[in-house]
């Protein structure tokens, strides 16, 4: 295949970048590994929109932070994905309210706006759950949360309507310069093209040295989270953190967009980079730190642990550059790095409009519809749909009240793995965590997609669900 464009990685970053190139008059490829989008470092995201003031005001990343905080309210808009702008706090206990003014000080210099330091009785009035012995806190009223895989779909969805072709399980074997532009021999035939832009998350730098090009080194953190029963009331309303280390921003409390709370993530140093193994150590971190912020947590509300790895370097900043002509490495993308997504799309635009003119397609679609959430609406609303499509009357998932109707959409957009029509649904998501709904999921997927049930893989080659 020839094109223009080709870009390495399906995450948020590779969406963001399929997504704002799909604006242009040019042929597109993104290329991705795993069966579907999303199943690698950006499955196991927190999903905090990040305001930016926590990180080093002169880095790259902080800078396409603030400016990637922005763009989510008109993204979310346009693509239909939810957004939560619930806001953050950064909490100080008795002794360190000292350490609170610097990072007010930093946001104010990068613009944030709205940045305050609440006193207690601001706390007892806003955040009751939180500790008597936090007694003040920097609240950033610009944070909000999504939902990392919604969002990647969307976007993904968006770019297809444009142009943009994806290629599923296609692995990338060797690189080399060809001529004027790149040739990327893979598991699934070889591409041409004028332009690489590699988003490989954890596997970057890996890519980049098939290039022959050396780029920081990846190491890659484990971050171990948790997420706790919709039947628990909301241990707060904004994204809790305590004051930041160096090496974190610690364990967080983060009202998720469905509902639920997570708390999380751990910080630890990992050499496998497919290691995403959940611990009784890192939970037990995860509980302790958790009932210091909120006295009244129980770990018997947990209900779900997983895990994720962030590609992290030594540098600690994004780097984003054109190392060599026509290929333009991504590396070392981590926090806040789904935050900045759609501003690093922006600046490898900017980059690549340095040398190549690039023309705004005149056909280009901007909106995005999402599939209908049936346990959103109303009794009206869902009457209306269950008469437009009996689908909507048959209850797939009970614990998230998943609709028959929602599964076959599911499929319809893309859905081709059971962790496929998860994310993009929320069947198997509840506190039976598919018990009740996995084999309903599977005939509706053998029979849409005319494959038999050993054929269904729970996120691709290796993870077939029913063997013969």
């Amino acid at each position: 295949m020839n094109v223009d464009m080709l870009i390495i990685g399906g995450g948020i970053v590779g969406s963001c970048l399929a997504y704002e190139l799909g604006k242009f008059d040019l042929a597109v490829a993104l290329l991705e590994k795993e069966a579907e989008l999303c199943f690698g470092v950006s499955k196991a995201n927190s999903g905090i929109v990040h305001t930016g003031f926590q990180s080093d005001p002169e880095a790259l990343k902080t800078r396409l932070a603030v400016r990637g905080n922005e763009l989510y309210r008109e993204l979310a808009e346009a693509l239909d994905f939810p957004f939560l702008p619930i806001g953050e706090l950064v909490v100080a206990f008795a002794g360190e309210e000292k350490g609170l003014e610097p990072i007010r000080q930093t946001g104010e210099k990068l613009g944030i706006p709205g940045l305050q330091i609440v006193d207690r009785k601001w706390l007892d009035e806003n955040e009751p759950n939180l500790s008597k012995e936090i007694h003040h806190a920097l609240l950033g009223p610009t944070a909000a949360v999504i939902n990392p895989y919604e969002t990647v779909y969307a976007l993904a969805e968006n770019a297809v309507a444009n142009g943009v072709k994806i290629q599923y399980e296609t692995e990338v074997r060797a690189i080399e310069r060809n001529g004027t532009g790149w040739k990327v021999m893979t598991s699934k035939g070889d591409y041409r093209s004028r332009y690489i832009i590699n988003a490989a998350g954890l596997y970057a730098d890996r890519i980049a040295s098939m290039a022959d090009v050396e780029v920081p080194r990846i190491y890659p953190w484990k971050g171990e989270e948790y997420l706790l029963d919709k039947h628990a009331d909301r241990l707060t309303r904004r994204v809790i953190f305590p004051l930041p280390r160096k090496e974190t921003k610690g364990v967080l409390v983060i009202p998720t967009v469905d509902g639920n709370t997570m708390i999380g993530p751990t910080a630890e140093e990992m050499f496998d980079p497919e290691d995403v193994s959940t611990s009784d150590r890192g939970k037990q971190a995860v509980v302790q730190n958790i009932r210091r912020l909120i006295p009244s947590f129980r770990e018997d509300m947990i209900i779900a642990s997983f895990a994720g790895l962030r590609p992290t370097t030594r540098e600690g900043d994004f780097h984003i550059r054109e190392d060599r002509e026509g290929l333009i490495n991504l590396v070392g993308i981590q926090s806040p790095g789904l935050t900045a997504a759609p501003a690093i799309a922006e600046y490898v635009v900017t980059l690549i409009r340095e040398k190549t003119k690039l023309c705004l397609k005149e056909s280009h679609l901007a909106l995005r519809k999402a599939i209908p959430r049936f346990r959103l609406l109303n009794r009206a609303e869902r009457n209306r749909l269950i008469r437009e499509n009996r689908d909507f009357g048959e209850v797939v998932c009970r614990c998230e009240l998943v609709t028959k109707a929602e599964i076959k959409e599911a499929i319809m957009r893309g859905g081709r793995t059971m962790d496929g029509i998860k994310f993009r649904t929320r069947s198997q998501m509840g506190r039976c965590h598919g018990s009740f709904c996995t084999m309903k999921i599977l005939t509706i997927l053998s029979r849409e997609l005319g494959i038999p049930y050993e054929k269904i893989t729970k996120r691709g080659k290796g993870s077939e669900l029913i063997k013969t």
